[in-house]
């Protein structure tokens, strides 16, 4: 059982983000086309290198781009948008329909729509060894227990199958966790595993030939009640169990904008957002995940850089 995250308000508060998710999310949807075209790496190491993958997988897949764009990448693939919010999934059928319509219509226009899951990244409901690719933008910031996520990942996926991810690193949102540190003193923003741990977790689930980045994105905003309606609309709230359960208050949420006023430059308030994103493959039957009681490698995060960009 969960005891850092509330998985039941994760799932509300995407939910409520349904409709407009979309349109608020355009940092995710930058990091979702750096992800995308990390895809070119499929054919990488196959004995075909040209074939393309049958059964393919975006996990956290929100109002379900990334699933569009690899259906019409390989329209022979089974697709399958997986999400643990309901609405988010049936906010893409106006989009699946839209498609099915122009193919009706002009022969040869459309691909066929993925296939809209609801289910949960701790418990994939999929069979073993189903899976050529698992995709998944910035969904496993919510999940805790990364070597247990990472163990079904490597589960379902098919000996040689590959895994594309991001999430978000520690350094994300920095500035309003200091600036609500001086308000209260409870956590307001999730503390998100390191690099480091994220590549640890990929190694001692089995994966091989991890390839691991990190990007500093910094958005700007007028002031922080517009950086709190961007993070509600996009269905980031805050889904610790030792979250405050009531209102923050006009008092301590006037003390946590004076503190973040400090970080103002050039007249706006920056936001950082700390993207690590990761390749790796699952390794053919067999192989061991440890030798002798012992970790197999640990991940060297230190010499990575970090490239910094503002909007």
């Amino acid at each position: 059982m969960s005891t850092l995250f509330d998985a039941r308000h994760v799932r509300r508060a995407f939910s409520r983000a349904s409709s407009s998710y979309a349109d608020a999310a355009k940092l995710q949807h930058e990091v979702e086309a750096r992800l995308l075209e990390a895809l070119d790496y499929y054919a990488e190491g196959r004995a075909d290198a040209a074939q393309a993958p049958a059964v393919v997988v975006d996990l956290g897949c929100g109002p379900g781009s990334a699933a569009r764009a690899m259906q019409a990448r390989w329209p022979k693939a089974r697709v399958l948008a997986l999400d643990l919010a309901l609405p988010m999934l049936q906010a893409q059928a106006g989009a699946g329909g839209l498609a099915r319509t122009l193919a009706r219509l002009l022969p040869g226009a459309g691909a066929p729509t993925p296939a809209r899951v609801c289910a949960d990244a701790r418990a994939l409901p999929l069979a073993d060894h189903s899976v050529d690719l698992l995709f998944s933008n910035l969904c496993l910031q919510w999940v805790e227990d990364l070597p247990a996520v990472f163990a079904g990942f490597r589960r379902a996926l098919k000996p040689g199958g590959m895994l594309v991810v991001s999430t978000f690193g520690p350094d994300t949102l920095f500035e309003l966790r200091s600036a609500f540190a001086e308000a209260d003193a409870v956590p307001h923003v999730s503390p998100f595993a390191s690099i480091a741990q994220f590549g640890d977790a990929l190694i001692a689930a089995g994966f091989r030939n991890p390839v691991l980045d990190r990007d500093e994105l910094v958005t700007h905003y007028d002031d922080l009640p517009a950086l709190m309606r961007e993070l509600r609309a996009i269905g980031a709230t805050n889904a610790l169990r030792a979250r405050r359960h009531t209102l923050t208050g006009k008092a301590r949420f006037a003390a946590a904008a004076r503190a973040y006023d400090a970080f103002r430059a050039d007249g706006r308030l920056p936001a950082t957002w700390e993207v690590i994103s990761a390749l790796a493959w699952a390794p053919e039957h067999g192989v061991a995940i440890r030798e002798g009681g012992e970790d197999v490698a640990r991940f060297p995060a230190a010499g990575i850089p970090v490239r910094r960009r503002d909007d």
